[in-house]
C-alpha cells in the first residue's frame, strides 16, 4: 500500500521534536515513564511560562545599563526612570520598565561558557554542559527545565504536558542540547507547535528534520480519523523496532491534540478578542507569548517560547546574536517586539486573574561584552548578564544582585544558573532536591543549587 508516510506522520505525530536519527538513538529508553522522588517546595504555582532570547540578549541595552562608564561601554541609549526608586531601564523597553513591580530582575547571573549552545544548556537545565565544541541533543543529557517540571505535573488527555513555541533553536546547522527530554526519555521531549499568526521574525528559522505540530493544517475532524486509522495500519510493522517503543505514545497525543478541543480552540488565536490580540503586535513574538498564555489556559503546565529567529545564521537575522550594528538591530528589530509582548503577557495574565499562579521566566544564554567592538557590536559574555522572573509567587519590585561598574563581573550576591533553576522549582512547588533517575536508574537531585530569596 502507498501510503505516504511523512504526510500522516506530518500531521498525527507532528509534535515529534527529535529527527529520525535521534529516534533510533533513545531505543528502550525511549517509552519508560520517567521515576520521580518528588518533595514539595514552598512556592504554589501551577505553570510556567518561559520567553528565551536566542542568542545571548545584551544586559547594558535592557535591564542593568550602566550611564557612568565610558562611551565605549556605556553605548548609545539612555534610560528611564521604573517604579523601583533609583533603579532605571533601557528607554527602548518602556513598556516594560512599567512592569517593575510585578518583576524581580537578577543582575549578578553568571556561568563560565561563551558558546551559544552551551551557554543555553547552562539556562535552559541549569546544569553544566557536558560535552565541548557544538552540543546537538543526545539522551544521556540532563533534561531542559520545561522537561523536568513536565516529569512533576499532570495534564488532561490530549494536552501536552510541555510545549515550545515556535521552532527548535539551531546554531551551526545543528539542533542545540538543552531543550530536550534528555535522559528522561523521548516521551518528555517538550512538543512543538507553529504559531498560527504574526509577521516572521527577520532570518532564518529552520526545524532540521525535527516534525513541528501545526494545528492550522487541517480542519476536517473526520479527516484526521480517517488519517489515525490510516496510521495504525503502520503500527505492527513499527512496533517491531525497539527503536520506535515510544511511537504509540506519540500517535495517541497528536491525534488527541488534534481531535481534542482544548488545545485546538487554544490554537485558534483568532477567537481571541480583538484589543487583547492588538496588545501583544502583530508579530510572531508577541502572538507567540498569546498562545503560550492560552495554551496554560488550556491546561498545559509549561510552554517555553523563542521570542527570535530560530537559527543564530551566523548572526544575520532578527536573533540577539548582536556581534555587530547592535543599537540598530536592537532599536529596530528585537526591543520592541520583546518589549511589547511580554509587558502585554503580564498584563494580561494579571488581568485574567492568572499571575500569581503562573510564573514568568525571562532568559538568554549570556549577556554582551562591556566595551563595544569595531562593528558597534557586543560580542558573547558569559560572566555576567541578567534575567528576571515575575508572577508565581515571586516578590515584585524587586532587583537582586549587581554587577559592576563596567557590567563586567558580579559585584554582589553572585548566583549561577543553578540557583536560578532551584528558584524556580520551588515556585512551582518542586521542592530543588526532588529527584529524577537517569539512563542507568541512579537518583539524581534535579538541581545543584540553592533558591534566591525571591518569592
Amino acid at each position: 500500500m502507498n501510503i505516504q508516510r511523512r504526510d500522516l506522520l506530518k500531521t498525527s505525530v507532528g509534535m515529534l521534536s527529535c529527527s529520525l536519527p535521534m529516534w533510533l538513538s533513545v531505543q528502550r529508553q525511549a517509552a519508560a515513564s520517567a521515576p520521580v522522588r518528588f518533595r514539595a517546595g514552598s512556592g504554589k504555582a501551577k505553570n510556567c511560562i518561559v520567553v528565551y532570547c536566542w542568542g545571548g540578549m545584551s544586559h547594558h541595552e535592557t535591564f542593568d545599563p550602566k550611564m557612568t562608564a565610558s562611551a565605549e561601554v556605556r553605548g548609545l541609549f539612555g534610560t528611564i526612570q521604573t517604579d523601583i526608586a533609583g533603579y532605571h531601564m533601557s528607554e527602548h523597553i518602556p513598556l516594560m520598565a512599567q512592569q517593575t513591580d510585578k518583576l524581580a530582575i537578577i543582575r549578578s547571573i553568571h556561568h563560565s561558557d561563551s558558546a551559544h549552545g552551551r551557554g543555553m544548556y547552562w539556562n535552559m537545565t541549569g546544569h553544566k554542559p557536558p560535552r565541548t565544541g557544538n552540543i546537538p541533543p543526545l539522551r544521556e543529557d540532563w533534561p531542559s527545565l520545561a522537561a523536568t517540571v513536565s516529569a512533576f505535573r499532570d495534564a488532561p488527555r490530549g494536552v501536552p504536558k510541555a510545549v515550545r513555541l515556535p521552532y527548535p533553536m539551531v546554531d551551526n546547522g545543528t539542533l542545540q542540547a538543552g531543550e530536550y527530554g534528555g535522559f528522561l526519555g523521548i516521551n518528555y521531549d517538550p512538543v512543538v507547535i507553529r504559531t498560527p499568526a504574526g509577521k516572521a521574525w527577520g532570518g532564518v528559522s529552520r526545524t532540521l528534520g525535527s516534525e513541528v505540530l501545526d494545528l492550522g493544517e487541517e480542519k476536517d475532524l473526520p479527516h484526521l480519523q480517517r488519517r489515525s486509522q490510516l496510521l495504525s495500519r503502520l503500527e505492527d510493522p513499527l512496533q517491531r523496532e525497539s527503536a520506535f517503543q515510544s511511537f504509540d505514545h506519540f500517535r495517541e497525543l497528536a491525534t488527541d491534540m488534534l481531535i481534542n478541543g482544548k488545545v485546538r480552540a487554544a490554537y485558534n488565536l483568532d477567537n481571541e478578542p480583538a484589543k487583547v490580540r492588538e496588545s501583544y503586535g502583530d508579530h510572531i513574538g508577541g502572538q507567540s507569548l498569546l498562545l503560550a498564555r492560552r495554551l496554560i489556559e488550556a491546561g498545559v503546565p509549561i510552554t517555553q517560547v523563542t521570542c527570535s529567529a530560530g537559527d543564530l545564521n551566523g548572526g544575520k537575522g532578527d536573533m540577539w546574536d548582536t556581534h555587530s550594528d547592535n543599537f540598530n538591530r536592537l532599536k529596530n528589530n528585537l526591543l520592541p517586539v520583546w518589549d511589547q509582548g511580554c509587558s502585554a503577557l503580564l498584563n494580561d495574565l494579571q488581568d485574567r486573574g492568572m499571575l500569581d499562579e503562573t510564573l514568568v521566566v525571562f532568559l538568554t544564554e549570556f549577556g554582551r561584552t562591556p566595551k563595544i567592538n569595531g562593528s558597534a557590536g557586543r560580542d558573547h559574555y558569559p560572566n555576567v548578564y541578567s534575567v528576571a522572573l515575575a508572577g508565581g509567587g515571586i516578590r515584585g519590585g524587586r532587583i537582586y544582585g549587581s554587577s559592576d561598574t563596567n557590567g563586567a563581573y558580579p559585584r554582589n550576591n553572585p548566583c549561577t544558573p543553578a540557583d536560578l533553576h532551584a528558584t524556580i522549582f520551588n515556585a512551582l512547588g518542586i521542592h530543588h532536591n526532588s529527584e529524577i533517575y537517569d539512563l542507568l536508574g541512579r537518583p539524581l537531585a534535579i538541581c545543584e543549587g540553592e533558591p534566591l530569596p525571591l518569592l
